[in-house]
């Protein structure tokens, strides 16, 4: 009875070996991918997501897409690299064969020559380690003296005391920081287990006891026992209480144990393989039977990441990978004799066909997979295969086949070069083949002609009596009846038909993509460019009046149609296909079944469809050069300066699913608002503008699926100091300020030349102010000679006498004030009282007159000297002098408007009158008008000169003169005061 039961354990496993010895969804990585080693040992995972493969050749990094490579190069004293440990501060440690320990930081490897603190680590076998956070602890299985801590890039010492005697041999193991107690039995005596307590030193005895040469690996609570072939799991309890959960017995010897991070056991045999356990460790139920793989390699270590795909380092041979859908749908569903290729797939209730790329088929059901054999060693694949009832037709290349699935007999029907089958009326189907196309009836066995030497690759009934046919560039309309056809679509090579609704109709087409057409034209046309994996299309099945599916050699799509809405969702090898190359599929409720180059795919369509639309991962920025520096640290703030403003990042996306089919999505806010893509890991940008940036990326993974965020990362490129705002508001400052130097040296030099000009122009004015006074002098002189003469003349000596004294009082006035540019008001007043007097004692009373001040009239304000005067001697000599019928008035008033000293000249004389006006004006007066004019250009005084004859302004004798001046008070002109 055992042997019965050994046998078809063994025939089992050797199964499940042939099924994994041609798993198509492995992928092997070496030295083809950069993995340079013989031997691949222990493999893990730090937080970030990378991957860390202990080799023969030193330590790699893998992020998906390549392998980072440290040898002695970088710094390993020995490149034989048993295990590598991530610890969550992000160091990487490294433990080689026995000492030499070293570990990763920022990049770079530091080993004993550069941190003593590892020298205080020395073993004599390889010792096991217990990790805690950012803490590894590392001890010897055997006879353990201390346990060393390594935290922080520092090294402390756990003393232990465990042997009692020189004699005594230990085995420790299970180390838990938390509990403090390593566990220990002794070797040479068969005894129970020892709790031992490393801060008391205290031994307590356990439950149980183990057998010499046992080797034991604990996760968690479970403590797996491996004794040559023998494996038994337990769970602890309570720290002392061991209880047996299961066990088994290999056929061979087993090197390696694995717990993986679901609570699943591996045994790694040393003939080669890997016996996988599908029931987690922490059931009650005992083990079942394992499936085996990987039968050709001797396997070093078996890691699950944490997307749950599966790692297997081997001996000479890299490292295997299988995709956590793909490890789930083939090895916890395995199905026998499910490796073919599959050409062709049709159902029925009673069960799914397959036509492979021989003469042979398969019927799938209940989980089992029934090869049915037409030609033995016949290299002709199937094309099409029609399923109704009881009768399957299985269309070869160059034969047709009739399978009755009751009486399980086979009959060949004739032989034709077969395209594909297509459903034609109740108990028929048409044959599209090289000579036409053939109307066959299954029930009577006879067949029909529709249409004769036509290569047919396709058709579709749509009426009664006609029907789409295509060949392999052009779709035609055939009359079943007449035998006609005629042209319907022109330039569409159609793979296959199927309709989709009321007058609509779906082609898969092998370049264009997938067209939607009705009875009359095209539609839509669905290709690449709204989110087709590919234009070449194989096959159609339709799920429901929207949704519909498309075979293709890059995978399967599912298609949604709502209203003018698409939506397109890819589905290839990673999301647990056999393979991508997809020859049709057929569905039954919520499954899809999926033939592919490499086997049956059944999946759930709930389960594809709610699978994530992005990658639950970020991109990894690990280094970034600027500055003329590599900085791993980038936590640091991150600053360049022309001209070190060139910038690379080196970037990782850890998404293993993808297989290395991995690019990029970024920008860099601050300098450009477009994205761009590409697929290299190192990033460029060359000589960026001083500014602060954030660089933004996204991972881009399979089926273009896009990394759920962006990684975001500041820098700042510095500005040298002629960059700087302040340098180039100073250069600005220092422009404008030299600029309105020159501006202002422009017009100082026009202002200079003008000033020039205008100095000489005041010279030549004030030469004629003096001309003028020197005129109006002998002028007033000559008048007052002549009035003496006349005196004189009269014999009126008396007169002349006392006009000879207030002549002289006017001589030195007149000799005074002019040389005098202004005078006072208050002189000008005395000055006129003076000369009225004079003339009114030489003229014997021929006139009286008036001076009168204003209150408003400051006494002391300044006006151009003897410049009244004139005006007054004019009004006397030409107003009042030639008077008979009555006596002379002269007013002279000085007042203030607020504005302007007026000063009016006022004499009740015959006027000037209109005939007067052409007659040349007094000497004194065009005097007078040009030291105004004078005036005027000198220094800038406002004077108005009005004239008006008051006879016919207020309708009496007389002339009025108005003198409005500007006020000067203490007015300081610099000339000959």
């Amino acid at each position: 009875m055992k042997k019965i039961i050994l046998f078809h354990l063994f025939s089992f496993i050797l199964l499940s070996s042939l099924l994994f010895a041609q798993i198509p969804g492995i992928v092997n990585y070496n030295e083809e991918n950069g993995l340079n080693n013989s031997y691949t040992y222990s493999i893990n995972q730090d937080k970030t997501g990378f991957l860390w493969i202990g080799s023969d050749n030193g330590l790699f990094r893998f992020d998906g897409k390549e392998f980072k490579h440290f040898n002695n190069k970088q710094g390993l004293k020995n490149i034989e690299a048993l295990s590598c440990i991530p610890l969550s501060n992000g160091e990487v440690f490294i433990a080689p064969f026995l000492n030499n320990f070293a570990y990763l930081k920022n990049g770079r490897i530091i080993n004993s020559d550069s941190n003593r603190e590892l020298q205080k680590m020395q073993f004599t076998v390889n010792p096991d380690y217990y990790v805690d956070s950012e803490s590894l602890y590392l001890f010897s299985s055997y006879n353990p003296d201390n346990i060393y801590r390594y935290r922080n890039e520092k090294v402390n010492r756990i003393p232990l005391a465990i042997k009692s005697s020189q004699t005594d041999s230990y085995y420790a193991f299970g180390l838990n920081v938390a509990d403090k107690i390593l566990y220990l039995f002794r070797q040479e005596k068969k005894e129970n287990i020892q709790a031992y307590n490393i801060i008391t030193k205290k031994k307590t005895p356990c439950n149980i006891s183990i057998k010499k040469n046992t080797v034991i690996l604990r996760k968690g609570d479970i403590f797996v026992f491996r004794n040559k072939r023998t494996v038994e799991v337990y769970k602890l309890y309570n720290k002392f209480y061991f209880k047996k959960l299961k066990s088994y017995t290999a056929g061979e010897n087993i090197h390696r144990i694995v717990i993986d991070n679901n609570y699943r056991l591996w045994l790694c045999p040393e003939e080669g393989g890997a016996l996988y356990f599908k029931q987690p460790l922490l059931d009650d139920s005992r083990l079942s039977d394992p499936i085996r793989m990987m039968e050709n390699y001797i396997l070093n270590d078996i890691f699950v990441d944490q997307d749950n795909n599966t790692w297997f380092s081997t001996r000479n041979n890299g490292i295997f990978f299988i995709a956590d859908q793909f490890f789930k749908n083939y090895v916890h569903f395995p199905i026998k004799n499910n490796s073919s290729n599959i050409k062709a797939i049709a159902k029925n209730s009673h069960g799914i066909f397959l036509g492979y790329n021989e003469a042979k088929s398969g019927i799938y059901h209940n989980g089992q997979i029934t090869d049915l054999v037409f030609e033995r060693n016949i290299k002709i694949e199937h094309k099409s295969i029609f399923s109704e009832g009881n009768t399957v037709i299985f269309g070869l290349t160059r034969s047709l086949f009739q399978y009755d699935i009751v009486t399980r007999k086979k009959y060949f029907l004739k032989d034709y070069l077969l395209k594909n089958i297509v459903p034609y009326t109740p108990g028929s189907i048409i044959l599209c083949t090289s000579d036409g196309l053939i109307a066959y009836n299954y029930k009577t066995g006879s067949y029909t002609e529709i249409l004769s030497k036509e290569r047919m690759y396709t058709a579709l009934p749509y009426a009664r009596d006609s029907l789409f046919a295509g060949n392999f560039k052009d779709l035609y309309k055939v009359n079943t009846v007449s035998k006609k056809k005629k042209l319907f679509l022109k330039g569409y090579y159609f793979t296959d038909l199927k309709k989709f609704g009321d007058d609509l109709y779906i082609g898969a087409t092998n370049v264009n993509g997938i067209i939607l057409f009705d009875n009359s034209k095209i539609l839509r046309k669905i290709s690449e460019k709204v989110g087709l994996v590919t234009n070449q299309i194989k096959k159609i099945e339709i799920e429901n009046k929207s949704v519909f599916w498309a075979s293709t050699n890059y995978g399967l799509s599912r298609i949604e149609l709502t209203g003018s809405d698409i939506k397109i969702n890819n589905f290839t090898q990673t999301d647990g296909l056999p393979s991508n190359s997809v020859s049709g599929c057929i569905i039954s409720g919520d499954t899809i079944y999926v033939g592919t180059s490499k086997g049956l795919g059944i999946l759930s369509i709930k389960n594809l469809m709610g699978q994530k639309k992005f990658i639950n991962k970020k991109v990894i920025i690990n280094s970034v050069v600027i500055g003329g520096r590599e900085i791993f640290d980038i936590r640091q703030p991150l600053t360049g300066q022309t001209p070190h403003n060139d910038v690379t990042f080196n970037v990782s996306f850890p998404d293993f699913i993808s297989q290395g089919k991995i690019s990029y999505r970024y920008k860099i806010e601050g300098l450009s608002n477009g994205w761009q893509t590409g697929n290299s890991q190192k990033i460029i940008f060359s000589s960026l503008p001083p500014g602060s940036y954030t660089f933004k990326i996204f991972g881009l993974g399979y089926n273009g699926k896009q990394s759920y965020g962006s990684t975001n990362l500041q820098f700042e490129i510095l500005p040298k100091f002629w960059q700087t705002l302040w340098f180039k508001l100073m250069i600005i400052s220092m422009g404008a300020a030299a600029l309105f130097i020159l501006i202002n040296f422009y017009f100082q030099k026009k202002r200079n030349k003008k000033l020039e000009t205008l100095y000489y122009e005041k010279k030549i004015a004030e030469l004629e102010l003096q001309a003028i006074k020197a005129q109006i002098n002998p002028h007033f002189i000559y008048n007052c000679l002549n009035s003496i003469q006349f005196l004189l003349y009269k014999k009126d000596y008396k007169e002349t006498e006392n006009y000879l004294e207030i002549f002289a009082q006017m001589i030195r006035k007149t000799l005074y004030y002019s040389e005098k540019t202004f005078m006072s008001i208050k002189d000008e007043a005395d000055y006129l009282s003076l000369y009225l007097n004079m003339e009114k004692l030489r003229l014997k009373d021929l006139f009286d007159y008036k001076i009168i001040l204003s209150e408003n009239i400051n006494k002391n304000w300044m006006l151009p000297s003897l410049l009244i005067q004139p005006f007054v001697e004019n009004a006397i000599k030409h107003g009042i002098a030639g008077l008979k019928d009555r006596k002379g008035n002269i007013l002279v008033s000085f007042d203030y408007n607020g504005t302007s000293i007026c000063v009016i000249i006022e004499d009740n004389g015959t006027g000037i009158g209109r005939k007067r006006q052409a007659s040349p004006d007094s000497f004194g007066v065009k005097l007078s008008q040009k030291r105004i004019e004078t005036f005027r250009q000198l220094f800038e005084t406002h004077i108005i000169l009005e004239i008006h004859d008051l006879s016919e302004k207020e309708q009496r004798p007389g002339t009025q003169i108005k003198l409005y001046i500007k006020p000067y008070e203490n007015q300081n002109t610099g000339m000959h005061h």
